[in-house]
């Protein structure tokens, strides 16, 4: 009796079993099912679309060609890259997709329950498209990688959705009167190439129209503001719609701040050191003053490389004209201080050529040589120390020293300027730096 409860119960979890797996594959039978008439509602609903397009679609007529009215287009560009914009091209590379909707009644069908989504490109061939482009783009690209990057969404309405990626390079005409403390506004335009506003509307997506991508930087400037508005393009064969995206830039002064005012300010604050040093250091005040004259050219020389050649002034044309005044001025003032000093030499070497004063017309005849050398020595050290008009007065006559008064005020003079010169200088400086970042950051 035991033997066989034992083979009951055996033979009952076999069943259970058996019934698991058939509900498996009951399952699985049941969701090929599914997916074969899912399979066969697609090709069903692709051989509706194909038997619309054959009957009485013609892709050159707008969807509302019949009806005499314009066909609406709404339009929105997801961007997905913005490149640097180049002063020197004044242009700037994107890449986005841009997307289109529009109305047709043509493609609705009762069967057709559900979006289908296509990139076909013999079906973007077969319906009818708006036919736009880019007035201010330079050049264009069509991404193919790894396929033709183009979607076609046709829902159950009729409303088409057309999709498509675009590499551009838009032009940007910028304003460098400000550079590089400037803002531009650029501008990306779609438009109607061969329908009129009588038979083609562009009209901007009424809920954001231009989207950045997330986490879309760039490295000069920053988007302070999208503006989208429409326009109208105006030619002798006919008015034509179009769109305007605006982009307000402000560009980015910490670059410029590191490569261009910083080195520069330092160069001028170094060639003011020849105020400190000694006249006579004529080897290092020349070195110093051509050294730093030959650096903020070549700083000058750098920057201009890389900006195109305009007609009007630039904010850093007069920063960088202002600095090559400053060190220019300070070699001059140099040169003049070293003329004043060296006057006083020259004035002493022309006294000792001068022929013996005349007493009664006729020269008076020295009777020996050692009393006259003993004087021009001593005139020597009163020339070239800094002994007062009177300590000179004491040890030589008074006739003997008839220019002592203007050395000294030479060499004074001399040095009172290079005095002056070190208050003076950065003093004008701050004052045109604050005058100038007033001005260009107003």
């Amino acid at each position: 009796m035991e033997l066989c409860l034992s083979c009951l119960a055996g033979d009952l979890v076999h069943v259970l079993d058996l019934a698991e797996g058939v509900a498996d594959v009951l399952e699985l039978h049941a969701s090929q099912v599914d997916a074969d008439a899912e399979i066969r509602g697609k090709l069903d609903h692709l051989q509706i679309l194909d038997g619309l397009l054959k009957k009485d679609y013609d892709r050159r007529a707008t969807p509302t060609n019949h009806l005499n009215n314009a066909t609406t287009v709404y339009c929105e560009l997801y961007i997905r890259s913005f490149g640097s914009i180049s002063p020197a091209t004044m242009d700037y590379e994107v890449d986005l997709y841009l997307r289109q909707k529009w109305q047709d009644e043509r493609l609705k069908h009762a069967e057709i329950t559900e979006a289908l989504d296509l990139n076909d490109p013999n079906l973007v061939k077969a319906i009818w498209k708006p036919e736009v482009y880019f007035p201010n783009a330079k050049h264009a690209e069509f991404q193919y990688v790894t396929v033709p990057n183009v979607l076609v969404r046709i829902n159950p309405d009729g409303e088409i959705l057309y999709m498509l990626r675009l590499k551009l390079t838009f032009s940007c005409m910028m304003d460098l009167s400000k550079f590089p403390l400037d803002s531009q506004v650029c501008t990306m335009e779609v438009a109607s190439f061969s329908k009129t506003i009588e038979e083609l509307s562009l009209e901007w997506k009424t809920m954001n129209p231009v989207i950045m991508g997330k986490g879309l930087r760039m490295p000069q400037f920053e988007i302070v503001k999208i503006a989208a508005s429409d326009c109208q393009e105006s030619f002798h064969i006919g008015n034509y719609s179009c769109l305007v995206a605006e982009f307000h830039l402000s560009r980015s002064v910490g670059f410029h701040l590191i490569q261009s005012y910083l080195p520069t300010i330092l160069i001028v604050v170094i060639s003011w050191v020849s105020f400190w040093m000694d006249v006579d250091s004529v080897p290092g005040r020349t070195t110093l003053g051509v050294t730093t004259l030959l650096a903020v050219s070549s700083q000058s020389s750098g920057i201009q490389s890389g900006l195109p050649q305009v007609s009007y002034v630039k904010a850093i044309d007069v920063w960088m004209g202002t600095c090559t005044a400053f060190v220019f001025s300070a070699l001059l003032e140099f040169t003049f201080v070293n003329y004043m000093w060296r006057k006083q030499s020259v004035e002493i070497l022309d006294g000792k050529k001068k022929s013996p004063e005349a007493v009664n017309g006729k020269a008076v005849a020295q009777s020996s040589e050692e009393p006259d050398l003993a004087v021009a020595v001593t005139m020597k050290k009163c020339a070239t120390t800094d002994d007062s008009v009177l300590g000179c007065e004491s040890r030589v006559p008074h006739n003997m020293c008839p220019g002592r008064e203007t050395l000294t005020k030479y060499k004074v003079r001399a040095r009172r300027i290079d005095e002056l010169s070190r208050f003076c200088f950065p003093l004008i400086f701050a004052v045109f730096n604050l005058l100038y970042w007033s001005y260009y950051l107003s």
